[in-house]
Protein backbone atom coordinates (compact mmCIF):
# COMPACT_ATOMS: atom_id res chain seq x y z
CA UNK A 1 0.00 0.00 0.00
CA UNK A 2 1.29 3.48 -0.85
CA UNK A 3 2.36 5.54 2.14
CA UNK A 4 -0.51 7.97 2.85
CA UNK A 5 1.80 10.89 3.70
CA UNK A 6 3.75 10.49 0.47
CA UNK A 7 0.54 10.17 -1.51
CA UNK A 8 -0.84 13.41 -0.05
CA UNK A 9 2.50 15.12 -0.74
CA UNK A 10 2.31 14.08 -4.39
CA UNK A 11 5.09 11.47 -4.40
CA UNK A 12 4.46 8.52 -6.65
CA UNK A 13 6.09 5.12 -6.86
CA UNK A 14 9.15 6.54 -8.62
CA UNK A 15 9.84 8.74 -5.58
CA UNK A 16 9.87 12.05 -7.47
CA UNK A 17 7.77 14.88 -6.09
CA UNK A 18 5.12 16.36 -8.39
CA UNK A 19 5.08 20.10 -7.65
CA UNK A 20 2.86 21.33 -10.49
CA UNK A 21 2.08 21.05 -14.16
CA UNK A 22 3.59 22.66 -17.23
CA UNK A 23 1.76 23.38 -20.46
CA UNK A 24 3.23 21.75 -23.57
CA UNK A 25 2.19 21.50 -27.21
CA UNK A 26 0.54 18.17 -26.37
CA UNK A 27 -1.27 19.33 -23.25
CA UNK A 28 0.22 19.23 -19.76
CA UNK A 29 2.99 17.28 -18.10
CA UNK A 30 3.90 16.99 -14.41
CA UNK A 31 6.76 19.14 -13.11
CA UNK A 32 8.93 17.28 -10.61
CA UNK A 33 11.24 18.73 -7.99
CA UNK A 34 14.97 18.19 -8.06
CA UNK A 35 16.33 15.36 -5.93
CA UNK A 36 14.70 12.04 -5.23
CA UNK A 37 11.45 12.69 -3.49
CA UNK A 38 12.39 16.04 -1.91
CA UNK A 39 13.04 19.65 -2.90
CA UNK A 40 16.29 21.48 -2.38
CA UNK A 41 15.40 24.24 -4.85
CA UNK A 42 11.77 25.30 -4.50
CA UNK A 43 9.98 25.78 -7.81
CA UNK A 44 7.78 28.74 -6.88
CA UNK A 45 7.42 30.40 -10.28
CA UNK A 46 4.37 28.30 -10.92
CA UNK A 47 0.78 28.28 -9.80
CA UNK A 48 0.40 27.61 -6.08
CA UNK A 49 -1.31 24.41 -4.98
CA UNK A 50 -3.63 26.07 -2.48
CA UNK A 51 -4.90 29.59 -1.86
CA UNK A 52 -6.80 30.82 1.17
CA UNK A 53 -7.99 34.20 2.40
CA UNK A 54 -9.25 35.99 5.50
CA UNK A 55 -11.88 38.72 5.46
CA UNK A 56 -13.57 40.64 8.23
CA UNK A 57 -16.79 38.85 7.35
CA UNK A 58 -15.35 35.32 7.36
CA UNK A 59 -13.75 35.40 10.80
CA UNK A 60 -11.34 32.67 9.68
CA UNK A 61 -9.60 31.07 6.73
CA UNK A 62 -11.62 30.59 3.54
CA UNK A 63 -10.24 28.05 1.09
CA UNK A 64 -10.56 29.31 -2.46
CA UNK A 65 -11.47 27.09 -5.42
CA UNK A 66 -8.93 26.79 -8.25
CA UNK A 67 -9.92 27.37 -11.87
CA UNK A 68 -7.52 28.15 -14.75
CA UNK A 69 -4.91 30.14 -12.82
CA UNK A 70 -7.42 31.85 -10.55
CA UNK A 71 -9.01 31.05 -7.20
CA UNK A 72 -12.31 32.31 -5.89
CA UNK A 73 -14.74 31.90 -3.05
CA UNK A 74 -16.49 33.96 -0.40
CA UNK A 75 -16.53 37.02 -2.65
CA UNK A 76 -12.74 37.02 -3.12
CA UNK A 77 -10.86 36.38 -6.38
CA UNK A 78 -7.09 35.77 -6.56
CA UNK A 79 -5.10 35.39 -9.76
CA UNK A 80 -1.55 34.15 -10.38
CA UNK A 81 0.14 34.60 -13.75
CA UNK A 82 3.60 33.36 -14.71
CA UNK A 83 5.35 36.18 -16.59
CA UNK A 84 8.84 35.18 -17.64
CA UNK A 85 10.85 34.53 -14.49
CA UNK A 86 8.23 35.96 -12.10
CA UNK A 87 4.77 35.14 -10.78
CA UNK A 88 2.39 38.09 -10.63
CA UNK A 89 -0.27 37.98 -7.90
CA UNK A 90 -3.41 40.13 -8.09
CA UNK A 91 -6.76 40.03 -6.30
CA UNK A 92 -10.26 41.47 -6.16
CA UNK A 93 -12.84 41.60 -3.37
CA UNK A 94 -15.68 43.88 -4.57
CA UNK A 95 -17.91 43.48 -1.55
CA UNK A 96 -15.57 42.12 1.14
CA UNK A 97 -13.14 43.69 3.64
CA UNK A 98 -10.09 41.63 2.65
CA UNK A 99 -7.33 41.21 5.24
CA UNK A 100 -4.83 38.60 4.09
CA UNK A 101 -4.18 35.91 1.50
CA UNK A 102 -2.04 32.79 1.81
CA UNK A 103 -0.44 31.09 -1.20
CA UNK A 104 0.79 27.57 -0.58
CA UNK A 105 3.19 25.45 -2.65
CA UNK A 106 3.25 21.83 -1.48
CA UNK A 107 6.43 19.77 -1.67
CA UNK A 108 8.52 17.58 0.55
CA UNK A 109 11.26 19.95 1.69
CA UNK A 110 14.71 18.44 2.06
CA UNK A 111 16.18 17.99 5.51
CA UNK A 112 19.27 19.84 6.65
CA UNK A 113 18.77 23.20 4.94
CA UNK A 114 19.56 26.50 6.67
CA UNK A 115 17.32 29.54 6.23
CA UNK A 116 17.78 33.29 6.48
CA UNK A 117 15.01 35.89 6.19
CA UNK A 118 14.78 39.67 6.21
CA UNK A 119 13.07 42.15 8.58
CA UNK A 120 9.88 44.19 8.29
CA UNK A 121 11.66 47.55 8.63
CA UNK A 122 14.85 47.93 10.66
CA UNK A 123 16.25 44.74 12.13
CA UNK A 124 16.69 44.40 15.89
CA UNK A 125 19.64 42.06 16.30
CA UNK A 126 17.51 39.02 15.46
CA UNK A 127 18.75 38.15 11.98
CA UNK A 128 20.46 34.76 11.64
CA UNK A 129 20.80 31.59 9.64
CA UNK A 130 18.64 28.97 11.33
CA UNK A 131 17.43 25.45 10.74
CA UNK A 132 13.80 24.99 9.78
CA UNK A 133 11.39 26.72 12.17
CA UNK A 134 7.92 26.22 10.62
CA UNK A 135 6.30 29.17 12.43
CA UNK A 136 9.17 31.55 11.63
CA UNK A 137 8.04 34.72 9.86
CA UNK A 138 10.52 35.78 7.15
CA UNK A 139 9.46 39.19 5.77
CA UNK A 140 9.89 39.95 2.07
CA UNK A 141 12.47 37.32 1.10
CA UNK A 142 14.41 34.33 2.32
CA UNK A 143 17.43 32.27 1.34
CA UNK A 144 17.93 28.52 1.75
CA UNK A 145 21.46 27.15 2.00
CA UNK A 146 21.97 23.53 1.02
CA UNK A 147 25.62 23.24 2.01
CA UNK A 148 26.74 23.53 -1.60
CA UNK A 149 24.62 26.39 -2.90
CA UNK A 150 22.27 29.17 -1.75
CA UNK A 151 18.85 29.60 -3.36
CA UNK A 152 16.76 32.74 -2.95
CA UNK A 153 13.04 33.57 -3.04
CA UNK A 154 11.22 36.86 -2.58
CA UNK A 155 8.84 39.48 -3.89
CA UNK A 156 9.83 42.49 -5.93
CA UNK A 157 10.24 45.77 -4.08
CA UNK A 158 7.31 48.18 -4.13
CA UNK A 159 4.66 45.52 -3.48
CA UNK A 160 1.02 46.35 -2.79
CA UNK A 161 0.96 44.02 0.22
CA UNK A 162 3.09 43.40 3.30
CA UNK A 163 4.56 40.00 2.49
CA UNK A 164 6.25 37.25 4.49
CA UNK A 165 7.33 33.65 3.94
CA UNK A 166 7.21 30.41 5.92
CA UNK A 167 8.87 27.06 5.21
CA UNK A 168 7.94 23.73 6.76
CA UNK A 169 8.58 20.09 5.91
CA UNK A 170 5.53 19.95 3.62
CA UNK A 171 5.97 23.13 1.62
CA UNK A 172 6.35 26.90 1.35
CA UNK A 173 3.80 29.62 2.15
CA UNK A 174 3.67 33.23 1.03
CA UNK A 175 1.41 35.45 3.12
CA UNK A 176 0.15 38.74 1.71
CA UNK A 177 -1.18 41.14 4.33
CA UNK A 178 -3.49 43.44 2.39
CA UNK A 179 -5.20 44.98 5.39
CA UNK A 180 -5.87 48.66 5.85
CA UNK A 181 -4.34 49.29 9.25
CA UNK A 182 -5.82 46.57 11.45
CA UNK A 183 -8.99 46.11 9.39
CA UNK A 184 -9.84 44.80 5.95
CA UNK A 185 -9.16 46.87 2.85
CA UNK A 186 -12.19 47.95 0.82
CA UNK A 187 -11.00 47.53 -2.77
CA UNK A 188 -14.37 48.06 -4.41
CA UNK A 189 -14.09 47.19 -8.09
CA UNK A 190 -10.32 47.76 -8.14
CA UNK A 191 -7.95 44.88 -8.90
CA UNK A 192 -5.01 45.04 -6.48
CA UNK A 193 -1.58 44.25 -7.90
CA UNK A 194 -0.37 42.66 -4.68
CA UNK A 195 3.07 41.22 -5.39
CA UNK A 196 5.43 39.74 -7.94
CA UNK A 197 7.29 36.60 -6.82
CA UNK A 198 10.84 36.01 -8.04
CA UNK A 199 13.45 33.38 -7.28
CA UNK A 200 17.08 32.66 -8.03
CA UNK A 201 18.72 29.26 -8.22
CA UNK A 202 22.13 29.29 -6.61
CA UNK A 203 25.36 28.08 -8.17
CA UNK A 204 27.46 25.39 -6.54
CA UNK A 205 30.35 26.84 -4.56
CA UNK A 206 28.97 30.38 -4.77
CA UNK A 207 29.42 32.61 -1.73
CA UNK A 208 26.09 32.84 0.12
CA UNK A 209 26.17 36.62 0.37
CA UNK A 210 26.92 36.94 -3.33
CA UNK A 211 23.89 34.72 -4.02
CA UNK A 212 21.59 36.87 -1.87
CA UNK A 213 23.01 40.03 -3.43
CA UNK A 214 22.04 38.66 -6.85
CA UNK A 215 18.54 37.93 -5.53
CA UNK A 216 18.28 41.52 -4.24
CA UNK A 217 19.16 42.82 -7.71
CA UNK A 218 16.37 40.68 -9.11
CA UNK A 219 13.88 41.97 -6.54
CA UNK A 220 14.80 45.61 -7.15
CA UNK A 221 15.23 46.34 -10.87
CA UNK A 222 15.60 50.12 -10.37
CA UNK A 223 17.35 51.14 -7.15
CA UNK A 224 17.94 54.81 -6.38
CA UNK A 225 21.52 55.27 -5.20
CA UNK A 226 23.54 58.23 -3.95
CA UNK A 227 26.31 59.64 -6.09
CA UNK A 228 29.58 58.75 -4.38
CA UNK A 229 30.32 57.64 -0.81
CA UNK A 230 28.08 58.71 2.08
CA UNK A 231 29.96 59.60 5.26
CA UNK A 232 30.18 62.29 7.88
CA UNK A 233 29.06 63.27 11.35
CA UNK A 234 25.76 62.91 13.22
CA UNK A 235 25.50 64.36 16.72
CA UNK A 236 22.90 62.03 18.23
CA UNK A 237 25.09 59.43 19.95
CA UNK A 238 26.89 61.89 22.16
CA UNK A 239 24.38 64.78 22.39
CA UNK A 240 21.12 62.78 22.52
CA UNK A 241 19.08 65.87 21.71
CA UNK A 242 21.09 68.33 23.82
CA UNK A 243 22.75 69.88 20.79
CA UNK A 244 23.43 73.43 19.67
CA UNK A 245 24.21 75.25 16.44
CA UNK A 246 27.68 76.01 17.77
CA UNK A 247 28.27 72.33 18.55
CA UNK A 248 27.17 71.33 15.06
CA UNK A 249 29.69 73.73 13.52
CA UNK A 250 32.41 72.40 15.83
CA UNK A 251 31.58 68.85 14.70
CA UNK A 252 31.58 69.99 11.07
CA UNK A 253 35.06 71.52 11.35
CA UNK A 254 36.39 68.37 13.00
CA UNK A 255 34.88 66.15 10.30
CA UNK A 256 36.22 68.31 7.45
CA UNK A 257 39.66 68.29 9.09
CA UNK A 258 39.87 64.47 9.30
CA UNK A 259 38.34 63.84 5.85
CA UNK A 260 40.41 63.47 2.74
CA UNK A 261 40.54 66.49 0.44
CA UNK A 262 39.16 64.65 -2.58
CA UNK A 263 35.96 65.36 -4.49
CA UNK A 264 33.65 63.64 -1.98
CA UNK A 265 32.78 65.90 0.92
CA UNK A 266 31.45 64.71 4.28
CA UNK A 267 27.92 65.32 5.52
CA UNK A 268 27.23 67.12 8.79
CA UNK A 269 23.83 65.85 9.98
CA UNK A 270 21.84 67.64 12.69
CA UNK A 271 19.79 65.08 14.60
CA UNK A 272 16.82 65.67 16.92
CA UNK A 273 17.07 68.56 19.34
CA UNK A 274 16.98 71.43 16.84
CA UNK A 275 13.20 71.77 16.50
CA UNK A 276 10.84 74.25 18.05
CA UNK A 277 8.28 73.05 20.59
CA UNK A 278 6.22 70.42 18.76
CA UNK A 279 3.44 70.79 21.36
CA UNK A 280 2.87 74.40 20.33
CA UNK A 281 2.34 74.39 16.58
CA UNK A 282 2.88 72.37 13.43
CA UNK A 283 5.22 74.78 11.65
CA UNK A 284 8.86 73.86 11.15
CA UNK A 285 11.35 76.11 12.88
CA UNK A 286 14.34 75.97 15.19
CA UNK A 287 14.54 76.71 18.90
CA UNK A 288 16.66 79.05 21.01
CA UNK A 289 19.74 76.84 20.51
CA UNK A 290 19.15 76.88 16.73
CA UNK A 291 17.96 80.41 15.94
CA UNK A 292 18.47 80.38 12.15
CA UNK A 293 18.29 77.01 10.40
CA UNK A 294 18.87 78.44 6.92
CA UNK A 295 22.00 80.27 8.05
CA UNK A 296 23.26 77.10 9.75
CA UNK A 297 22.98 75.14 6.47
CA UNK A 298 25.05 77.85 4.77
CA UNK A 299 27.60 77.87 7.59
CA UNK A 300 28.04 74.10 7.24
CA UNK A 301 28.59 74.48 3.50
CA UNK A 302 31.07 77.33 4.03
CA UNK A 303 33.14 75.01 6.22
CA UNK A 304 33.44 72.47 3.43
CA UNK A 305 30.74 69.93 4.31
CA UNK A 306 27.30 68.98 3.01
CA UNK A 307 24.44 69.78 5.38
CA UNK A 308 21.96 67.20 6.65
CA UNK A 309 19.04 67.25 9.07
CA UNK A 310 16.66 64.89 10.92
CA UNK A 311 12.87 65.25 10.78
CA UNK A 312 9.85 63.36 12.12
CA UNK A 313 7.26 64.10 9.44
CA UNK A 314 4.16 62.37 10.86
CA UNK A 315 4.40 63.77 14.38
CA UNK A 316 1.51 66.10 15.22
CA UNK A 317 1.45 68.74 17.97
CA UNK A 318 -0.77 68.48 21.01
CA UNK A 319 -4.21 69.89 20.27
CA UNK A 320 -4.25 68.97 16.57
CA UNK A 321 -7.80 68.42 15.31
CA UNK A 322 -8.76 64.77 15.70
CA UNK A 323 -10.04 64.60 12.11
CA UNK A 324 -6.41 64.89 10.90
CA UNK A 325 -5.00 62.15 13.12
CA UNK A 326 -4.54 58.41 13.18
CA UNK A 327 -6.57 56.62 15.87
CA UNK A 328 -4.78 56.02 19.18
CA UNK A 329 -6.11 52.44 19.10
CA UNK A 330 -3.51 51.45 16.52
CA UNK A 331 -0.80 51.19 19.18
CA UNK A 332 0.15 47.71 20.30
CA UNK A 333 1.29 49.06 23.66
CA UNK A 334 -1.28 50.66 25.96
CA UNK A 335 1.45 52.98 27.27
CA UNK A 336 2.19 54.45 23.84
CA UNK A 337 1.42 58.13 23.53
CA UNK A 338 1.68 60.83 20.93
CA UNK A 339 -0.41 62.06 18.05
CA UNK A 340 0.39 61.34 14.40
CA UNK A 341 -1.11 62.59 11.16
CA UNK A 342 -3.13 60.26 8.97
CA UNK A 343 -1.48 60.63 5.53
CA UNK A 344 -4.60 59.35 3.76
CA UNK A 345 -6.27 62.68 4.64
CA UNK A 346 -5.15 65.23 2.01
CA UNK A 347 -4.96 68.15 4.47
CA UNK A 348 -2.85 66.09 6.89
CA UNK A 349 -0.60 64.85 4.08
CA UNK A 350 0.02 68.44 2.98
CA UNK A 351 1.25 69.33 6.48
CA UNK A 352 3.53 66.26 6.54
CA UNK A 353 5.12 67.10 3.19
CA UNK A 354 5.55 70.75 4.11
CA UNK A 355 8.02 69.66 6.79
CA UNK A 356 10.19 68.14 4.07
CA UNK A 357 9.79 71.13 1.78
CA UNK A 358 10.83 73.54 4.54
CA UNK A 359 14.14 71.88 5.42
CA UNK A 360 15.03 71.51 1.74
CA UNK A 361 14.23 75.18 1.19
CA UNK A 362 16.61 75.98 4.04
CA UNK A 363 19.34 74.33 2.00
CA UNK A 364 19.81 70.91 3.62
CA UNK A 365 21.19 68.39 1.15
CA UNK A 366 20.42 65.21 3.13
CA UNK A 367 17.20 64.62 5.07
CA UNK A 368 16.92 61.77 7.54
CA UNK A 369 13.21 61.11 8.13
CA UNK A 370 12.24 58.95 11.08
CA UNK A 371 9.46 57.20 13.06
CA UNK A 372 6.98 56.76 10.20
CA UNK A 373 6.51 52.98 10.49
CA UNK A 374 5.94 53.18 14.23
CA UNK A 375 3.50 56.04 13.86
CA UNK A 376 1.58 54.47 10.96
CA UNK A 377 1.48 50.88 12.20
CA UNK A 378 1.55 51.41 15.97
CA UNK A 379 4.52 49.19 16.79
CA UNK A 380 8.17 48.55 16.02
CA UNK A 381 9.20 45.89 13.52
CA UNK A 382 10.58 43.76 16.37
CA UNK A 383 7.05 43.03 17.62
CA UNK A 384 5.16 42.77 14.32
CA UNK A 385 5.57 39.05 13.70
CA UNK A 386 2.81 37.77 11.43
CA UNK A 387 0.56 40.75 12.21
CA UNK A 388 2.19 44.10 11.34
CA UNK A 389 -0.35 46.11 13.35
CA UNK A 390 -2.99 45.80 16.03
CA UNK A 391 -6.44 44.60 14.91
CA UNK A 392 -9.59 46.71 14.94
CA UNK A 393 -8.67 50.08 13.43
CA UNK A 394 -8.26 51.56 9.97
CA UNK A 395 -7.01 54.62 8.11
CA UNK A 396 -9.43 57.35 7.05
CA UNK A 397 -9.21 56.11 3.45
CA UNK A 398 -9.98 52.38 3.54
CA UNK A 399 -9.56 51.80 -0.20
CA UNK A 400 -5.79 51.22 -0.06
CA UNK A 401 -3.67 48.63 1.70
CA UNK A 402 -1.21 49.60 4.43
CA UNK A 403 1.62 48.84 1.99
CA UNK A 404 0.13 51.19 -0.59
CA UNK A 405 -0.29 53.92 2.04
CA UNK A 406 3.36 53.55 3.07
CA UNK A 407 4.39 53.76 -0.57
CA UNK A 408 2.28 56.87 -1.14
CA UNK A 409 3.91 58.53 1.86
CA UNK A 410 7.41 57.66 0.63
CA UNK A 411 6.68 58.90 -2.88
CA UNK A 412 5.22 62.09 -1.47
CA UNK A 413 8.34 62.72 0.60
CA UNK A 414 10.43 62.13 -2.49
CA UNK A 415 8.45 64.68 -4.50
CA UNK A 416 8.64 67.22 -1.69
CA UNK A 417 12.41 66.73 -1.37
CA UNK A 418 13.07 67.08 -5.09
CA UNK A 419 15.53 65.12 -7.14
CA UNK A 420 18.77 66.51 -5.71
CA UNK A 421 18.21 65.82 -2.01
CA UNK A 422 19.57 62.62 -0.48
CA UNK A 423 16.83 60.90 1.55
CA UNK A 424 17.79 58.62 4.43
CA UNK A 425 14.91 56.48 5.66
CA UNK A 426 15.02 55.52 9.35
CA UNK A 427 12.28 53.28 10.79
CA UNK A 428 11.06 52.89 7.22
CA UNK A 429 10.25 49.68 5.32
CA UNK A 430 13.29 48.91 3.20
CA UNK A 431 11.37 46.78 0.70
CA UNK A 432 8.95 49.63 0.00
CA UNK A 433 11.48 52.49 0.13
CA UNK A 434 13.84 50.84 -2.35
CA UNK A 435 13.98 52.92 -5.51
CA UNK A 436 12.70 55.97 -3.60
CA UNK A 437 15.32 56.62 -0.88
CA UNK A 438 19.06 56.69 -1.54
CA UNK A 439 20.05 55.55 1.97
CA UNK A 440 18.32 53.24 4.45
CA UNK A 441 18.96 52.70 8.16
CA UNK A 442 18.86 48.93 8.30
CA UNK A 443 19.10 48.28 12.05
CA UNK A 444 17.95 49.58 15.40
CA UNK A 445 20.02 52.21 17.19
CA UNK A 446 23.66 51.67 18.07
CA UNK A 447 24.90 53.58 21.11
CA UNK A 448 27.39 56.03 22.51
CA UNK A 449 26.57 54.84 26.03
CA UNK A 450 26.40 51.05 25.87
CA UNK A 451 28.66 49.04 23.56
CA UNK A 452 26.37 46.01 23.75
CA UNK A 453 23.73 47.79 21.64
CA UNK A 454 26.28 48.52 18.93
CA UNK A 455 27.48 44.91 18.91
CA UNK A 456 24.01 43.40 18.79
CA UNK A 457 22.30 45.86 16.48
CA UNK A 458 25.05 47.31 14.30
CA UNK A 459 27.19 44.26 13.53
CA UNK A 460 24.16 42.01 13.06
CA UNK A 461 22.33 44.29 10.61
CA UNK A 462 25.49 44.99 8.63
CA UNK A 463 26.22 41.29 8.16
CA UNK A 464 22.71 40.11 7.35
CA UNK A 465 21.48 43.03 5.22
CA UNK A 466 24.72 43.85 3.44
CA UNK A 467 23.32 42.21 0.30
CA UNK A 468 20.97 45.20 0.03
CA UNK A 469 23.87 47.64 -0.23
CA UNK A 470 23.73 49.31 -3.65
CA UNK A 471 21.07 46.84 -4.77
CA UNK A 472 18.14 48.41 -2.84
CA UNK A 473 19.87 51.53 -1.51
CA UNK A 474 23.05 52.49 0.33
CA UNK A 475 22.99 50.66 3.66
CA UNK A 476 23.38 52.65 6.89
CA UNK A 477 24.05 50.25 9.75
CA UNK A 478 24.12 53.27 12.09
CA UNK A 479 26.71 55.43 13.77
CA UNK A 480 29.97 54.91 15.60
CA UNK A 481 29.22 56.56 18.96
CA UNK A 482 32.69 57.79 19.94
CA UNK A 483 32.40 58.80 23.59
CA UNK A 484 34.30 58.34 26.84
CA UNK A 485 31.79 55.63 27.79
CA UNK A 486 32.82 53.24 24.97
CA UNK A 487 36.34 51.72 24.84
CA UNK A 488 38.14 52.99 21.74
CA UNK A 489 39.48 49.50 20.93
CA UNK A 490 35.88 48.38 20.33
CA UNK A 491 34.71 51.49 18.46
CA UNK A 492 37.85 51.46 16.30
CA UNK A 493 36.92 48.00 15.03
CA UNK A 494 33.31 49.00 14.32
CA UNK A 495 34.55 52.07 12.45
CA UNK A 496 36.99 50.01 10.39
CA UNK A 497 34.33 47.45 9.50
CA UNK A 498 31.98 50.18 8.30
CA UNK A 499 34.75 52.01 6.44
CA UNK A 500 35.75 48.90 4.48
CA UNK A 501 32.19 47.72 3.77
CA UNK A 502 31.19 50.30 1.15
CA UNK A 503 28.18 51.35 3.26
CA UNK A 504 27.39 54.72 4.84
CA UNK A 505 29.68 55.79 7.70
CA UNK A 506 28.51 58.33 10.29
CA UNK A 507 30.49 59.24 13.40
CA UNK A 508 29.15 60.82 16.60
CA UNK A 509 32.25 62.24 18.28
CA UNK A 510 31.89 63.57 21.81
CA UNK A 511 34.00 66.70 22.38
CA UNK A 512 37.16 65.77 24.24
CA UNK A 513 36.73 62.01 23.70
CA UNK A 514 39.54 61.66 21.18
CA UNK A 515 43.19 62.66 21.02
CA UNK A 516 45.76 62.91 18.24
CA UNK A 517 46.11 59.13 17.81
CA UNK A 518 42.35 58.59 17.53
CA UNK A 519 42.04 61.49 15.08
CA UNK A 520 44.65 59.87 12.84
CA UNK A 521 42.84 56.52 12.94
CA UNK A 522 39.57 58.25 12.10
CA UNK A 523 41.26 60.02 9.18
CA UNK A 524 42.69 56.70 7.94
CA UNK A 525 39.25 55.05 8.11
CA UNK A 526 37.54 57.91 6.27
CA UNK A 527 40.18 57.79 3.56
CA UNK A 528 39.13 54.18 2.95
CA UNK A 529 35.45 55.19 3.06
CA UNK A 530 36.01 57.82 0.39
CA UNK A 531 37.19 55.10 -2.00
CA UNK A 532 34.74 53.51 -4.42
CA UNK A 533 34.01 49.89 -5.26
CA UNK A 534 34.41 48.60 -1.69
CA UNK A 535 32.72 45.33 -0.74
CA UNK A 536 32.66 43.16 2.37
CA UNK A 537 31.55 39.62 3.17
CA UNK A 538 31.07 38.06 6.59
CA UNK A 539 32.89 34.73 6.53
CA UNK A 540 31.43 33.17 9.69
CA UNK A 541 27.84 34.38 9.48
CA UNK A 542 26.39 30.91 9.09
CA UNK A 543 27.14 30.30 12.75
CA UNK A 544 27.48 33.75 14.31
CA UNK A 545 24.85 36.45 14.85
CA UNK A 546 27.62 39.07 15.13
CA UNK A 547 30.28 37.74 12.75
CA UNK A 548 33.93 38.30 13.64
CA UNK A 549 35.69 37.12 10.48
CA UNK A 550 35.33 39.35 7.42
CA UNK A 551 36.69 39.59 3.91
CA UNK A 552 37.07 42.97 2.23
CA UNK A 553 37.36 43.56 -1.49
CA UNK A 554 38.37 46.77 -3.19
CA UNK A 555 40.89 47.66 -5.85
CA UNK A 556 43.44 44.93 -6.51
CA UNK A 557 43.48 43.65 -2.93
CA UNK A 558 41.37 41.21 -0.93
CA UNK A 559 41.92 41.57 2.80
CA UNK A 560 40.69 39.37 5.64
CA UNK A 561 40.26 40.67 9.19
CA UNK A 562 39.09 39.23 12.48
CA UNK A 563 37.35 41.53 14.93
CA UNK A 564 36.83 40.92 18.64
CA UNK A 565 33.44 42.29 19.58
CA UNK A 566 33.57 41.20 23.22
CA UNK A 567 35.99 42.53 25.80
CA UNK A 568 38.01 40.45 28.25
CA UNK A 569 34.86 39.89 30.37
CA UNK A 570 32.86 38.54 27.44
CA UNK A 571 29.68 40.01 25.97
CA UNK A 572 27.12 41.52 28.30
CA UNK A 573 23.77 39.77 28.83
CA UNK A 574 22.33 43.22 29.55
CA UNK A 575 21.57 45.91 27.00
Amino acid sequence: MMNRRLFVSGIGAAGALVVGVEKTAKGQRPVRASGVGESRFFELIRLPDRVGCWTEESGGRVSLRASAGAWDGGGVWVKAVVEGESLRISMRAPAQALMRVQLRWTMRVADGLSYMGDAWERSYGELAWRTMVPERVMPWYFAAHTGASTHGYGVETGAGALCFWQVDAEGVSLWLDVSNGGSGVLLGERELQAARVVSRKGVGGEDAQDAITALCRKMCPKPRLPVGPVFGTNDWYYAYGKNTAEGILRDTEMMVDVSSKGKWRPFSVIDDGWRGNISVDESVHGNARFPDMGKLAKDIANRGARSGIWIRPLEAPTGTAANLLLPVGRYRSAEAKGAAYDPTIPEAMAIVLEKMTQVVDWGYQLVKHDFSTYELMGQWGSTMGAQPTRAGWHFHDRSRTSAEILLDLYRGLRRAAGENTVLLGCNTVAHLGAGIFEVQRTGDDTSGRNWERTRRMGVNTLAYRLAQNDTFHRVDADCVGITRAIPWKLNRQWMELLARSGTAVFLSVEPGAIGAEERKEIADALAITASEGLRANALDWMGETTPERWEFRGGAKTVQRRFRWCDENGCSPFE
